[in-house]
């Protein structure tokens, strides 16, 4: 398998670059989440973030995650290297 086989993407809004990058890679669930929900508390109302993480439970977790809190997920991406990259906007 290629690497341009290997990647599975949701973008929802593409445009906007993040203002920070959160690096959870190696962490175990619940980690990528606490990760950044930390993150965020230290971040503005409208202001992007790129969460970096290796845990394949933060594919479902991190959408169910924004539904909850009301934060937006604008994009994810599963890389052919393990590494999942998602952007959130804070609400």
């Amino acid at each position: 398998m290629d690497a341009s086989t290997a990647i599975e993407s949701t973008r929802h809004d593409v445009g906007e670059p993040a203002s920070r990058s959160i690096d959870a890679r190696g962490q175990s669930c619940p980690g990528p989440l606490v990760t950044l929900a930390r993150a965020l508390k230290d971040v503005p109302a409208g202001e992007v973030v790129e969460l970096l993480a290796t845990d394949p439970g933060s594919w479902s977790d991190v959408p169910a995650w924004a539904r909850l809190t009301g934060n937006e997920l604008l994009e994810r991406e599963r890389g052919g290297d393990g590494v999942f990259r998602y952007r959130i906007r804070k609400v």
